[in-house]
């Protein structure tokens, strides 16, 4: 089912993020993670791959098992990195064949060791123009990514999310936010982008602290804040995991009422393929809603 399609029941869903492990006893324990998962109803799961697209075979074979073996309505991510169009052609023909209806389209990050984004001679630079390219032969529901405190690489917030409103335009059916702690990025966001025209639907992402130290490291690479108070909570906690632990469920928890509160479409829970943190806030959220 395209997720489209479950958006426009107007009942707020929520999806979990994953990313393909490095060896198959990984990936057996992650199918595990999944069949658990299932018992929450997401309204969908999505499987990304790392820079270079070094675990590229890895997340195809894990969203066609999601979809097919588990029954997890699935998304795959695709990045500009590295491939060329006919590669691109390739792996949507594959997922076409899978009976695969969604993507997340991304520019996606440079290689390990690279600083700056090089795209491929005969790929893509931006991810309007992947966008763009699945949208004209594909029937396919497309996901673009949005920023609520602007991409890391950007000037500035304006910019980025012009470059967004692009994206949309090119083919994209819904966003999905990079993460943020801090509920009032991601109004003005919102804000913004209807301002500019925007009509799609936009789903939060939001990141549970499981880990002071990487949280820390995450946040670094990904240009997110973490709000002094949050901040000063942690410091006085980080020794204690399981302390951490239930902080940043509380913490996420909080955010997610309140953005359910404010009627966003559904909210996006990046797991780090750890999905207790996520299936402890899905479980609260839905007590609190009846």
């Amino acid at each position: 089912m395209r997720i489209t399609q479950l958006l426009e029941r107007k009942r707020p869903i929520f999806s979990l993020e994953f990313f393909p492990p490095k060896t198959p006893g990984e990936v057996t324990q992650l199918y595990q993670t999944l069949k658990a998962v299932k018992g929450l109803e997401p309204g969908f799961i999505s499987v990304t791959y790392g820079a270079g697209g070094g675990t590229r075979d890895r997340a195809l074979e894990i969203v066609k098992h999601a979809k097919q073996e588990i029954g997890l309505e699935s998304a795959a991510h695709l990045t500009c990195v590295g491939h060329s169009k006919n590669e691109l052609k390739s792996i949507l023909d594959e997922l076409v064949g899978s009976g695969i209806e969604n993507v997340v389209a991304l520019r996606g990050d440079p290689p390990k060791g690279e600083v700056r984004f090089m795209p491929n001679p005969d790929g893509f630079a931006y991810a309007s123009q992947l966008t763009s390219f699945i949208r004209a032969s594909y029937p396919l529901c497309i996901a673009v990514a949005g920023y609520p405190e602007g991409h890391i690489e950007s000037l500035n917030k304006e910019t980025d999310w012009s470059h967004l409103l692009h994206k949309v335009e090119s083919g994209g059916d819904f966003i999905i936010t990079q993460l943020f702690f801090d509920n009032r990025y991601f109004y003005e966001f919102e804000m913004r982008m209807r301002e500019k025209g925007v009509n799609v639907p936009i789903i939060p992402g939001i990141m549970p602290i499981t880990n002071y130290g990487q949280i820390l490291r995450f946040t670094r690479i990904c240009g997110a804040t973490i709000p002094e108070r949050l901040m000063r909570d942690l410091e006085r906690i980080e020794d204690d995991p399981e302390a951490v632990h239930a902080y940043g469920v509380a913490h996420a928890t909080e955010q997610c009422l309140d953005l359910l509160a404010h009627g966003v479409p559904g909210i996006h829970f990046y797991t780090l393929n750890k999905s207790r943190a996520s299936q402890e806030i899905i479980e609260r959220l839905r007590v609190e809603s009846t």
